[in-house]
């Protein structure tokens, strides 16, 4: 018997996914079990495949560990919280689209409409989508926590949604802690550690946050600039994704 997990994680490229091939085949080393990655068929989501006496114990693991997508729609209910990536802030319908990982019976979306985005994150004020997603650093492939309001997507091949409590929580946690945050996405933990102490920011940078399997935010001591730092890293992580989460701005941006 083989399993086939869909991982919740997105690969954009070959050196991520056999990273994902290492990091598996190391912690399942002494179990029998054969593990394959199959690639990220759809949408970049990876996909492996176990099979062998201890496939049990390795599907928990990457339940727990890493985590795996509902694939079904039938797998989602009213209230249920999901995980995904950001795939289209679409200035046009003033809604910010996010990929969950559901390909049953077809690729369904969950989309957060402006409304909520003003509610949530900005007071209520009329504030359109690009200034919310720029403040914030909402930007394409970037992990996100999601409720889903309403989950019958009829014709609309949409599932209705707001951000999650927990995201929120995480938002005015960086707000409130006045120190800037350089997300960066497309990299293994191992890579923004080498580079971190191959540019000696390591001293400028007091906390990296795992936001995903590739994606993490480094905690900038005070008075650190997140942009200032790209330029730095960016020349050893060409690959990679640069987004600023700027406190004061947030601040600023809430007290208008």
């Amino acid at each position: 018997m083989t399993t086939t997990l869909t991982l919740l994680v997105k690969a954009s490229n070959a050196g991520l996914l056999k990273h994902i091939d290492d990091l598996l085949k190391a912690e399942f080393e002494n179990l029998d079990l054969e593990v394959k990655v199959l690639g990220s068929p759809v949408n970049k989501w990876v996909q492996v495949s176990l099979s062998g006496e201890d496939e049990a114990i390795a599907t928990n693991y990457i339940n727990k560990e890493i985590g795996t997508c509902p694939i079904s729609i039938k797998r989602v209910e009213k209230l249920s919280v999901l995980k995904g990536y950001i795939s289209k802030v679409d200035t046009v319908k003033q809604e910010l689209k996010v990929d969950v990982g559901i390909f049953e019976p077809k690729i369904i979306q969950a989309v957060i409409p402006l409304g909520y985005l003003q509610a949530q994150l900005a007071g209520g004020k009329n504030i359109d989508l690009k200034k919310i997603s720029d403040i914030y650093g909402l930007q394409e492939n970037l992990p996100l926590s999601i409720k889903v309001n309403e989950p019958n997507v009829a014709e609309s091949e949409q599932l209705q949604a707001e951000l999650s409590a927990a995201q929120i929580e995480k938002l005015d946690l960086w707000q409130h802690s006045l120190l800037d945050r350089l997300i960066i996405l497309r990299a293994s933990i191992g890579e923004v550690e080498e580079v971190l102490e191959r540019t000696r920011l390591n001293r400028d940078v007091i906390d990296i946050e795992k936001l995903g399997l590739f994606e993490h935010a480094l905690t900038c001591k005070l008075g650190t600039d997140a942009t200032g730092l790209i330029p730095k890293i960016g020349r050893y992580m060409r690959h990679a994704v640069f987004i600023v989460f700027n406190s004061k701005k947030v601040t600023d941006f809430i007290g208008e």
